[in-house]
């Protein structure tokens, strides 16, 4: 189930943002609920404990938990106040999904979101670092898969003689 337009992972895809450099940011608050925590407070130890992962794995956390503010509008007494938010990148949601509540599905949903973003992200990285001649071969590998794959599907589907299967890749 990696197709990250799922509706489990649309709550995910639906706040993410980029920023001017198209790198991908969350902010803390829009995820809260996508996590299925209401209230901040309860939040904000994920986010303390996840701070701390990030700190003792040698990462900056000044980059992967960008603290910002945000104005919102109160009640009709007050005009708005000010609340403490996070930027977080993908490796700080990484981390916050694995600091979660366990029991809560939306953080299991959450974890494998973030794993398979973070495997197509290496997967590109690796693609992206090699030369042209490599590119090719790795490209034919999966065509040849693919190939392979739809082979076996269209044998299970009935297509059975040389003939068949010659109508059936005709047809396309």
């Amino acid at each position: 189930m990696s197709d990250l337009q799922a509706k489990e992972y649309k709550g995910f895809e639906d706040i993410k943002h980029r920023d001017k450099n198209d790198i991908e940011y969350w902010f803390a608050r829009e995820l809260a609920p996508v996590l299925e925590y209401t209230e901040w407070r309860n939040f904000s130890k994920v986010i303390d404990r996840a701070i701390i992962a990030c700190k003792n794995s040698g990462f900056d956390i000044n980059d992967q938990f960008v603290e910002v503010n945000k104005t919102v509008a109160m009640s009709s007494k007050a005009k708005s106040r000010t609340i403490p938010d996070y930027k977080l990148s993908r490796y700080a949601c990484y981390l916050v999904v694995q600091n979660g509540d366990p029991r809560k599905e939306a953080i299991a949903l959450g974890q494998t979101y973030f794993a398979i973003q973070t495997h197509r992200q290496e997967t590109q990285d690796y693609f992206e670092q090699l030369d042209e001649d490599n590119k090719r071969l790795v490209i034919r590998g999966d065509i040849k898969q693919w190939n392979q794959m739809l082979a076996e599907t269209a044998h299970r589907a009935g297509v059975i003689t040389e003939k068949e299967y010659a109508q059936f890749q005709n047809a396309g």
